[in-house]
């Protein structure tokens, strides 16, 4: 799980770096004004600063323990590069609905890794509905997990009641699914096994 343990990392320094110095923090967080003036990397940086510790600490927390389960998957069909490859193109792809809705909008930023990390989780439950999924510390087959985590990510999407990018969530979610679908087509069927023969508490 090195690959993980290297996002991570760099992910925190980045992140605790931001939260000292805003003018670091402008330079990376998605602004569509300056992504079409060319600076595109944004659509991959925004990805590696967080609003505050505890953004950053959910997010990192959730990608060390679904990262470290998914990277020999990719390495195994992609090779060594393989995860990043699919971490980093998640975040690009998580954030591209949300920054064309809003490529008129100077007023509109967004920051976080939550869309590279709905698609890490989304391909693990993919791959392994019934494994046990701790919420608030309340155990949960992972494939409910899962639809209840799209359902309240469209609802909160809808209102735009808060601050979360809950579009990049969803976005995410689906490149996790698609991505690992076309990477190695017999997990669909996998799937549908594993569907089909519920193991609670795995």
């Amino acid at each position: 799980m090195i690959t993980t343990l290297i996002i991570i990392a760099v992910t925190c320094v980045v992140s605790f770096s931001a939260f000292n110095n805003r003018r670091l923090a402008e330079q990376l967080i998605l602004w569509p004004p300056a992504v079409q003036r060319g600076q595109y990397y944004r659509l991959v940086t925004h990805g590696f600063i967080h609003a505050d510790q505890s953004h950053l600490f959910l997010n990192m927390l959730t990608l060390f323990f679904f990262g470290r389960s998914m990277e020999p998957f990719y390495e195994r069909i992609l090779g060594p590069a393989g995860f990043a490859l699919f971490y980093v193109s998640a975040i690009v792809v998580a954030i591209l609905p949300t920054y064309f809705a809003n490529k008129d909008n100077p007023a509109y930023r967004s920051l976080g890794a939550s869309g590279g990390v709905s698609a890490v989780l989304f391909a693990f439950i993919l791959i392994n509905p019934w494994a046990t999924i701790l919420v608030f510390f309340v155990p949960m087959p992972a494939i409910l997990y899962a639809v209840g985590y799209v359902a309240y990510s469209i609802y909160q999407d809808r209102r735009q009641a808060d601050n979360i990018n809950h579009s990049a969530h969803l976005w995410g979610a689906a490149y996790g699914i698609a991505f690992t679908v076309v990477s190695a087509p017999p997990v669909i069927s996998h799937f549908l096994e594993q569907l089909s023969h519920p193991r609670f508490g795995l």
